[in-house]
């Protein structure tokens, strides 16, 4: 294992920070003040900014980079070549594939499934992942398909599978999603930084 970790991490011991994939990795470079629990494995060529928390049996693959105040929760995925801004919340269950970028101050919750090939197995096109600009809400189970933007301080609701590119400021609801402007109750920016 290779890793570079900032002052006042805890580490469980059960965790894998620095798993060398290949023979020519750099580092994990872990920033200060991190937490990373039991089962947690994360990758070579991986940086990660300060106040990184993660729950059980997380995972963060190569060449992702995550900033600073990052949740991680419990069997969450961030399967590489993913950027991750900063306060930044992932819940328990949260699958993000590779070629994926998180703005800041974003929320994803439990279950939430963000795609990068639309017709896997079937076709050997390009894998583009999801673009969550900063401020997005995404409940739990939502699914957002493939290269589809999702516009800053917009709302996805719970089970909603977003097919197509969202405007900023939207409440986005149904399966596939619709989306229309925020409501008043909705209409106000994410509480995740500290």
């Amino acid at each position: 294992m290779r890793a570079e970790v900032g002052e006042s991490a805890t580490i469980s011991p059960q965790a894998t920070v620095g798993y060398e994939y290949n023979d020519d990795v750099s580092p994990t470079v872990l920033g200060t003040a991190a937490t990373v629990r039991a089962g947690t494995v994360i990758y070579c060529d991986v940086a990660i900014g300060a106040s990184f928390v993660t729950g059980h049996n997380a995972l963060v693959r190569e060449h992702t980079t995550i900033s600073d105040d990052v949740v991680l929760g419990t069997n969450a995925v961030i399967d590489g070549k993913t950027e991750i801004g900063s306060h930044v919340s992932l819940q328990t269950g949260v699958y993000v594939p590779s070629q994926t970028t998180i703005g800041d101050n974003v929320f994803l919750g439990p279950h939430a499934v963000l795609t990068n090939d639309r017709y896997p197995v079937r076709s050997d096109g390009r894998l583009s992942g999801p673009t969550i600009e900063d401020g997005v809400t995404i409940g739990a189970n939502a699914t957002v398909l493939p290269d589809v933007t999702i516009g800053e301080h917009s709302f996805v609701a719970a089970g909603a599978v977003v097919t197509t590119d969202i405007p900023p400021n939207s409440l986005v609801v149904g399966v596939p999603a619709s989306h229309e402007p925020l409501p008043p109750e909705l209409d106000t920016r994410n509480r995740l930084e500290q």
